[in-house]
């Protein structure tokens, strides 16, 4: 069954009022569950898995990734075959909604983990105790949730703005529960299928659950491991045979990261990434590990170092980044992302003018408004917004140490940058919430240099609060779309923000801040081979070449930050120029130099591999070929990445508790 929508026409013609009437009339759906106790555990369980999932992508690739259509799909599944087992009755497409809202909603609060907060204690060494990150995370992200509330009204039900995220969503959905419900159990076995393919690999490769089961289970001497890393299989042989060890410039292929890696979940992320991104980080990878690194170790501006204990620290891909190759990194993502940020000034006027431009005649006023008893209150927001504002600047200068006239300050520039990040999402559902994250970073850091907590923490407050804002309202267009209750979703955006910081959290502190030889927890473990924290490094750079400038790096990194910085800008300027037809992207160049190569490797085969098949099967709808790789490559990639994600999450526990 077709969506019902107003025609453009409609749109530009008709009051707020009038489609308000026309929405509770023709669209609403009073009489069907939404929020049921069903749904809302469905979501929270979900949201805590795929959480998980998400913060174990962002710390191997700094992306994240949305999983609303993966509860979509799972939540229908589940429910359809509980009914037909005559266990449960079907889930309703609103009640599914309401899953998706709260499971999508746990998988973008636990961002900062892998970005902001990480790199305040990297950088600080400081690490909170677990309680003081969960409030704080909670508390920022319902602010989030209660300044988009004036914003939908007038995002959603006036101006009827896109949010192709959302209304992705929502046909979808449609489609699951008017169409052929055949096919939404086709994606979901295709999910399914492939979630277990990637799990049991991913059990195979890991030396955690081999140890468990061959050597704790059966009593095996030694666990037998299949290496991800095939190229290990050469460097055996080579050692035992006297072969030829690859280097370049003198440098093992090793040293420099370059490594041939079957990483299913990396496979998986290339495939929903895109082929120019994939090819983008490629590049960067390759000019960087490849070229520079190996020049720069040649000339000794990149060299082993002594630790602070004394001992000689090797040079490994981390060291090379951090020495080195991340200056030029840093430079152009900040750089690319600034320039495509602002050669879109309709983001800026769009979204204030959408906000305090000036009303239709006929918007409903206080006693008549049709959708008083089903819409957010917006006393809520108007007592809720200061409230929590105080609250998270009272946490953010008590748990940091950010000082109380900075955490101020950065308020009116968080909401301003909210806006926009809002508008952004609403009319292409990118959320630039890095490159305006920056804008906060820079604007705080220039207020105060010495402390890098001064702009890293409100830079997170901006990130949390826009995702938060931003995927709120993407999330109440789908339910706009089918009929939902938009009071329900908003209660089911904060169930899934529970969710994700209830999981993710304790998750953070057993993976990547392990205790030392004393017991106390550190960062020393924070970055390593699996997990490289690119989005972590990003915000580490920025923070500290706002509180030391250029001094100290070697001349070779300032020039190679100047070329990069014209490099990106022109980059940017060749795709506004070409509307779009240039492909490469300046910022996942920047991603390429501080991913491991291997990661990228595994990325770009994974995009390729998508690409080529979808191309060949894309002009022969309804063939099994192009049912799996071009209607299915969502879930099929979904699976890739929670199989192995899971198995992964699991792996690296055992490893730290055995």
């Amino acid at each position: 069954m077709a969506i019902l929508q107003l025609s453009d026409e409609q749109i530009r013609t008709m009051t707020r009022a009038e489609k308000d009437q026309w929405w509770f009339s023709k669209v609403y759906r009073d009489d069907m569950a939404q929020l049921t106790l069903r749904s809302a555990l469905m979501g929270f369980f979900l949201g805590g898995i795929l959480s998980a999932t998400g913060l174990y992508i962002g710390a191997k690739t700094g992306i994240t990734l949305g999983v609303g259509l993966t509860s979509v799909i799972l939540a229908f599944a589940l429910f359809r075959i509980l009914h037909g087992a005559g266990l449960a009755a079907d889930f309703t497409i609103l009640e599914n909604n309401c899953t998706q809202s709260i499971a999508t909603a746990s998988g973008y609060v636990v961002s900062p983990l892998y970005a902001g907060l990480g790199a305040y204690m990297l950088v600080t060494g400081n690490i909170p105790p677990w309680w003081q990150i969960t409030v704080w995370m909670i508390v920022v992200a319902i602010l989030g949730v209660l300044v988009a509330f004036p914003m939908k009204r007038r995002f959603i039900n006036e101006e009827q703005l896109p949010f192709p995220e959302g209304r992705a969503s929502g046909v979808v959905l449609d489609s699951l529960y008017t169409g052929d419900a055949g096919e939404g159990m086709f994606k979901a076995r295709i999910l399914g299928f492939t979630a277990l393919g990637a799990a049991i690999y991913q059990a195979i490769i890991s030396d955690g659950w081999m140890k468990l089961l061959q050597v704790k289970t059966f009593g095996a001497q030694a666990a037998w491991v299949l290496h991800e890393r095939i190229d290990t299989y050469y460097y055996q042989a080579a050692a035992k045979l006297d072969w030829v060890i690859p280097k370049i410039l003198g440098t093992d292929l090793r040293v420099l990261g370059l490594r041939a890696t079957l990483d299913v979940a990396m496979i998986g992320t290339g495939g929903l990434m895109g082929i120019a991104v994939a090819t983008s980080c490629l590049i960067g990878a390759v000019v960087n590990f490849v070229l520079l690194a190996p020049l720069m170790i040649q000339l000794g501006d990149i060299a082993p170092r002594i630790a602070p204990n004394g001992s000689v620290v090797a040079l490994n891909r981390v060291e090379i980044v951090n020495q080195w190759s991340l200056w030029w990194g840093v430079t152009m993502m900040v750089v690319g992302a600034m320039v495509s940020l602002a050669a879109k000034p309709e983001l800026f006027t769009g979204a204030f003018k959408s906000i305090f431009g000036k009303k239709k005649a006929g918007a409903p006023t206080v006693g008549s408004d049709v959708l008083g008893g089903i819409e957010v209150p917006l006393w809520l927001s108007y007592v809720g917004v200061p409230i929590f504002s105080v609250i998270g600047v009272w946490l953010t200068h008590t748990f940091f140490g950010v000082p109380w006239l900075l955490c101020f300050i950065s308020l009116p520039l968080i909401f301003i940058l909210t806006v926009i990040c809002v508008n952004s999402m609403a009319l292409t559902s990118w959320t630039p919430t890095g490159s305006l994250s920056k804008i906060t970073q820079f604007s705080m850091g220039a207020i105060d240099s010495s402390n890098p907590a001064s702009n890293l923490l409100p830079a997170a407050m901006t990130a949390e609060v826009a995702t938060n804002a931003s995927n709120l309202l993407s999330d109440i267009k789908a339910g706009y779309m089918l009929g939902g209750k938009p009071r329900h979703q908003v209660v089911g955006h904060v169930i899934g923000i529970f969710a994700g910081v209830l999981a993710c959290v304790p998750l953070f502190f057993l993976l990547f801040l392990q205790p030392d030889a004393n017991g106390v927890r550190t960062t020393a473990s924070m970055i390593s081979d699996q997990f490289a924290m690119p989005a972590v490094m990003q915000w580490k750079g920025v923070a500290e070449l706002i509180a030391k400038g250029v001094k100290g790096l070697p001349s070779s990194a300032v020039m190679a930050m100047a070329i990069a910085a014209v490099v990106a800008l022109v980059m940017e300027v060749t795709r506004i120029v070409t509307k779009g037809r240039f492909k490469l992207s300046s910022v996942a160049i920047g991603l390429g130099v501080v991913l491991p190569p291997e990661s990228v490797f595994a990325m770009f085969a994974g995009a390729l591999m998508f690409w080529v098949m979808g191309l060949r099967h894309k002009k022969t709808p309804g063939t099994l070929g192009h049912r799996i790789w071009v209607e299915c490559c969502e879930p099929i990639c979904a699976g890739l990445i929670s199989g192995a994600a899971l198995m992964g999450i699991g792996n690296a526990i055992i490893n730290v508790l055995i």
